[in-house]
């Protein structure tokens, strides 16, 4: 599946902290950057980083699967093998999960690993991996 790559900019307040976190962390490549904003090549997708700390929000959240989700939140969906060793390297930064790694909707088309955590700026991300990336839309 070849797919088009998507821009999403989002708030920070530090970009020091953004450049440990999606750089070092999570290995996204920097592209260019100003004073004020960084680009990074998350997984093939271009996140920007603009500085905005008054835009940050809490966010809400929504029951799923028996876990509040926090709304809003934006990731990726990897496959199990990336997703585990990612899972691994954020568990070994010592990051909080907001909801820990595990298979949501077991047994069902959907099935699939979830882990949800929060950038330095409160940013909520979610990461997935599913058993058969065929079922990604299925019902």
């Amino acid at each position: 599946m070849s797919l088009p790559p998507f821009h999403l900019a989002i708030p920070v307040d530090d970009l020091a902290k953004a450049r440990a976190f999606y750089g070092e962390l999570l290995g996204c490549a920097e592209g260019r950057s100003a004073e004020q904003w960084i680009d990074w090549d998350f997984y093939g997708h271009q996140l920007v980083t603009h500085v905005a700390p008054d835009r940050l929000l809490p966010p809400a959240t929504n029951s799923v699967d028996g876990h509040a989700v926090p709304v809003p939140h934006f990731g990726v969906v990897l496959d199990m093998d990336r997703w585990q060793a990612l899972a691994e390297r954020v568990k070994a930064a010592g990051i909080e999960f907001v909801i820990e790694p595990y298979i949501r909707f077991q047994g069902q088309p959907g099935e699939q690993a979830t882990m949800f955590f929060y950038d330095p700026a409160g940013n909520a991300l979610e990461f997935k991996a599913f058993k058969d990336l065929g079922n990604l839309f299925a019902k």
